[in-house]
């Protein structure tokens, strides 16, 4: 905006010498100015004419550590060459380096792939752009928003945990809970006549040679307890670790265009876990994954920003399901990891086991744990040590009293690996001998 104010500055100077002197030269010269200046605003108003921009998201999800592409094609419709064509990204995923400068001739297509490193989980928005262009000389520059955009989810990162096993969990008396599943197992509640879309390996021969028709099994579930993955995101137990920044320079990553800067930040960015928010969120998300491997039913209790709750399941999708939810939450709660415990105890019966993330050291949740074990709920914790992210209180103490509970619990800390953290449960029989 500078460049056309003193152009036209310029002209009104020498216009009015002209006015001054008589001379020609400057009556020239003003004229001169004025029409570069049309000239150039045309110019560049031309150039943002005839151009259509398609965003194509190659995947809609991705996961931390992965690359999020997206492919960008710019089309020139008018036959009229473009000298410069630069689009600048309005993307809310972190580093997303989508712009850049063209030049298209008459009728031609171009395409480019950006490729972005996930370092950070939620959903997120790809575009709007805006194309900005100008004359040869830099004198005008305009600028043209463009409306097109997408949506990415981006999952927390999760990992497989082989050396992870829960206690087992059969219902007392070994009874089998009187609901049907989709899914075989040995327990054969009765039989039923033939749908579409039932396995073959379901049909009961015997019955079906002698009624005559089709005729399939229908399965209970097996007696094992339901897993409740239960996640703490109350935003008093969240600590922040500011002790060292783990990740590249400011300067570095803006400066650096992304093929140069892929390597660094993916090994830095993987290991580094900024708060305890986003331990306990991939301390979630691994356990899920490793528990529906070994085909337990798992399901997810969670108060963040909003209350979310995903039934217990075992099928294909309650992965996705529990993850697309993990992306999104925050720390954001109120309600305490006690008032949840309490308000969603309904749901948890003699047949339940509660798996327990969180970074809280408030005794009162250990009480309010207490109560779903004297129902006969079994429970495992796993504690994000808040000490490890520069916390200053120590966690020894709510450790001793799950030890007193006999309640199997693991310690996560920060730089040490998930699946080291998760082998073994803690042990503290000596201490527990010596307060006895």
């Amino acid at each position: 905006m500078l460049r056309p104010l003193m152009l036209l500055l310029l002209a009104g100077a020498s216009y009015l010498a002209a006015q001054g002197t008589g001379l020609r030269l400057f009556f020239h010269l003003s004229y001169l100015l004025l029409g570069l200046l049309l000239l150039a605003s045309l110019w560049a108003w031309l150039n943002l004419r005839g151009l259509q921009i398609r965003r194509e998201l190659l995947s809609p999800r991705a996961t931390v550590g992965e690359y999020a592409r997206e492919r960008i094609s710019i089309a020139n419709r008018w036959f009229i060459p473009k000298l410069w064509v630069e689009l600048r990204d309005e993307s809310e995923l972190p580093q997303h380096g989508a712009g850049f400068v063209a030049s298209l001739s008459g009728r031609e297509h171009g395409r480019w792939l950006a490729r972005t490193l996930c370092t950070r989980r939620g959903r997120f928005r790809l575009g709007p752009a805006t194309l900005v262009s100008g004359d040869p000389f830099g004198i005008v520059s305009f600028g043209r928003r463009v409306a097109s955009s997408n949506e990415i989810l981006v999952y927390p990162r999760s990992e497989l945990l082989p050396s992870f096993h829960l206690p087992g969990a059969e219902l007392a008396g070994g009874q089998a809970t009187r609901a049907r599943s989709f899914h075989s197992s040995p327990n054969v509640a009765g039989i039923r006549e033939y749908a579409p879309g039932d396995s073959m390996s379901h049909i009961h021969w015997r019955s079906t040679a002698r009624i005559g028709r089709l005729m399939v099994k229908e399965f209970e579930l097996d007696p094992s307890a339901d897993i409740y993955l239960v996640l703490d995101m109350q935003e008093r137990a969240v600590v922040q670790d500011t002790r060292v920044d783990l990740r590249p320079p400011e300067d570095v990553r803006i400066t650096h265009p992304w093929w140069e800067r892929q390597q660094s930040e993916s090994v830095v960015e993987e290991r580094y876990l900024p708060s305890t928010e986003e331990g306990s969120v991939v301390v979630t998300a691994s356990l899920a994954r490793t528990l529906l491997t070994q085909n337990r039913i798992v399901g997810l209790i969670a108060w963040g920003q909003h209350r979310e709750v995903i039934p217990a399941e075992r099928e294909a999708r309650q992965l996705p399901k529990i993850l697309e939810a993990l992306a999104v939450l925050r720390a954001h709660s109120t309600h305490s990891l006690a008032e949840v415990l309490l308000a969603e105890s309904a749901r948890f019966g003699r047949d339940c086991t509660l798996v327990i993330v969180t970074s809280s050291l408030d005794e009162r949740w250990v009480g309010a744990l207490q109560q779903q074990l004297y129902r006969g709920v079994r429970a495992v914790v796993v504690l994000v040590d808040p000490q490890s992210f520069g916390g200053w209180h120590d966690p020894e103490p709510i450790l001793h009293r799950l030890a007193e509970l006999r309640v199997p619990t693991f310690r996560v800390r920060q730089g040490e690996p998930l699946e080291e953290s998760l082998r073994a449960p803690l042990r503290f029989e000596k201490d527990t001998e010596m307060r006895k």
